[in-house]
């Protein structure tokens, strides 16, 4: 990667030199990410308002006992899209959020299309089921999700009495419902990626399953005035929009997700490649006009906000929020003193954060710094897929000699890493029998490693470097895999990393010090959570559109002026 500081030119528009791999790709930081403009959320929410998508409620047959169904209707310029709802009855022993739970709050679907009473039927045969039911290629996305059942009785009984409910519990929690998982592409009989992904509604990542959150958020509104309505129909209220606003959605999310970003390098690379030009872009402007530093100072004081009203129990995070608060401090008063005479004011700003703020302030300054430019920044979402289905055929000609300078380039940062100690390869991914979901282990303590894994790619790379060291440099890597079919893995890896600045994470993924939660947040950054609340470092709760326009005020409203909470009366803090 290039390392000069001159601004250099992406066709018409100026480019400061990406920060490195090297820099970008190590869990800590990757574990710092915050939401952006680039975030899927936000992607979805600003193509649905530009093409003028309306939202309708068809069905909302629940009765008084909260349970039933109700479906909402999502139409566009080209497509409709129907998320079936299924309300049910749960005893509170029977609220898990752990994947081996078998009954929930509410289930949901998202159908490609309208959807009639026979669907309707078929789908409350399977849904409620979840992962012992069966849905069809007219699905797109399987979902359930549980209450947050002190905040949903808050509300109710606030509601039902005729007033709002208390500001402070919303923000303690966040969410009426949280949802525990969101199946696409393919699971459970849904719909093949393949079958949606060139439909320009849903370009980009994870879109069906962004557009279902959104909706299954709308419902847990509906419901929860619903009961209130039904507690006391003489005196029961609807929420304030404000107030309404101030609900997200809650999801629970476990180590199922931790190897997404080292199964795929491809598509990991068009994320952080796109998030590192954005940045690049900004950094490279040569001044800044009043408006734009007045909406980074507005901005700024905003998320600090957001940053003060983020609680968590686990006592990592929490030190790391303390920290982003005086972070924001210092982002604050650099903000203040910016002027449209500064030169270069976005790069000088980011090279001082790099000395002054934690990763998470960095991160955070980043994420920032889009805010003023939607010009520079948001066509870059188009970039943010890749076909990870395309099959890469090893190019067995290569020269052996080829092979281990490439290794040595692109895992120069192993060096550092002794993997013959037993720290450095503590634990173990595998993939649990009961569930079929990824698992860590602990090498040295449980017979797990006849069914490792391959997502340690430092490890194997060093293994395939050693081997190949004895080997003749002259040969081809085919004979060399014939001789050592076990680097096969490595070998197609080394091939495809190779092309992708961004495709591989620098660190060791199964050393006695790696932070599982680390390669949750970095994906669930860039679906647009806030909030992240870790239960262990094993698994987080998120808040998902908090702050969002709904449904009815999409057209009115700008999803992107809403990520971070109004200032109200004074900042915290300030």
């Amino acid at each position: 990667m290039p390392d000069s500081r001159e601004p250099q030119h992406a066709g018409d528009i100026r480019q400061a030199p990406l920060r490195t791999p090297q820099t970008v790709m190590r869990l800590a930081r990757m574990g710092a990410f915050h939401q952006s403009r680039l975030s899927f959320m936000r992607v979805l929410l600003r193509r649905l308002k530009t093409e003028g998508w309306v939202v309708d409620r068809p069905v909302f047959d629940i009765d008084d006992r909260g349970v039933g169904v109700a479906t909402y209707r999502a139409r566009g310029p080209q497509a409709t899209y129907t998320l079936v709802a299924f309300a049910h009855q749960l005893a509170d022993d029977q609220r898990s959020d752990r994947v081996i739970a078998e009954a929930w709050d509410a289930t949901f679907t998202l159908c490609d299309g309208e959807v009639d009473a026979a669907q309707i039927s078929r789908l409350a045969g399977n849904v409620p089921k979840q992962e012992a039911g069966r849905i069809a290629e007219s699905e797109l996305v399987l979902s359930r999700a549980n209450k947050s059942v002190r905040l949903f009785s808050h509300v109710v009984e606030s509601l039902a009495a005729g007033h709002q409910p208390d500001p402070e519990m919303i923000e303690s929690v966040g969410y009426l419902y949280r949802t525990t998982a969101v199946y696409g592409a393919g699971k459970f009989g849904a719909a093949d990626r393949t079958q949606w992904s060139s439909r320009p509604e849903f370009t980009g990542s994870f879109q069906p399953e962004m557009l279902a959150v959104w909706l299954i958020r709308a419902f847990s509104i509906d419901i929860v005035e619903h009961a209130a309505q039904t507690k006391s129909p003489t005196t029961a209220v609807a929420l304030d929009p404000d107030v309404r606003r101030r609900f997200g959605i809650g999801n629970s999310t476990g180590l199922g997700m931790a190897p997404f970003l080292i199964n795929h390098p491809r598509l990991i690379n068009s994320w952080i490649a796109a998030r590192e030009t954005a940045l690049a872009r900004v950094r490279a402007l040569p001044a800044a006009t009043l408006e734009q530093i007045d909406r980074f100072r507005h901005l700024s004081r905003r998320a600090a906000r957001n940053a003060h009203q983020w609680h968590v129990a686990d006592e990592r995070q929490a030190s790391r929020i303390d920290r982003l608060c005086r972070d924001f401090d210092w982002i604050i008063e650099r903000a203040d003193t910016m002027t449209p005479d500064d030169d270069m004011p976005w790069d000088g700003i980011y090279r001082a954060a790099e000395q002054a703020l934690s990763l998470e302030g960095q991160e955070a300054l980043v994420s920032l710094m889009f805010e003023p430019y939607a010009d520079l920044v948001d066509g870059l979402a188009d970039c943010m897929h890749a076909d990870e289905d395309v099959a890469h055929r090893i190019d067995g000609t290569m020269r052996a000699a080829d092979v281990m300078m490439m290794l040595e380039a692109q895992y120069d940062w192993t060096d550092s890493i002794d993997y013959d100690n037993p720290e450095s390869q503590a634990r173990v991914w595998y993939v649990s029998e009961e569930k079929l979901e990824p698992r860590l282990g602990e090498r040295h303590e449980e017979p797990l490693e006849p069914y490792e894994q391959p997502l340690c790619p430092g490890r194997d790379a060093v293994r395939m470097c050693h081997d190949l060291a004895s080997f003749d440099p002259d040969s081809t890597l085919g004979a060399f895999l014939l001789k050592h079919p076990e680097h096969r893995h490595m070998a197609r890896r080394l091939q495809i990393v190779s092309k992708l600045a961004f495709g591989e994470i620098r660190d060791n993924t199964i050393g006695a010090a790696m932070i599982p939660i680390d390669l949750l947040r970095c994906k669930l950054s860039f679906f647009g959570a806030t909030k992240f609340d870790p239960r262990s470092d094993r698994w987080l709760r998120i808040t998902m559109y908090q702050g969002a326009p709904f449904p009815d005020e999409l057209a009115m409203l700008d999803p992107d002026d809403l990520v971070y909470p109004p200032l109200q009366e004074a900042c915290p803090g300030r």
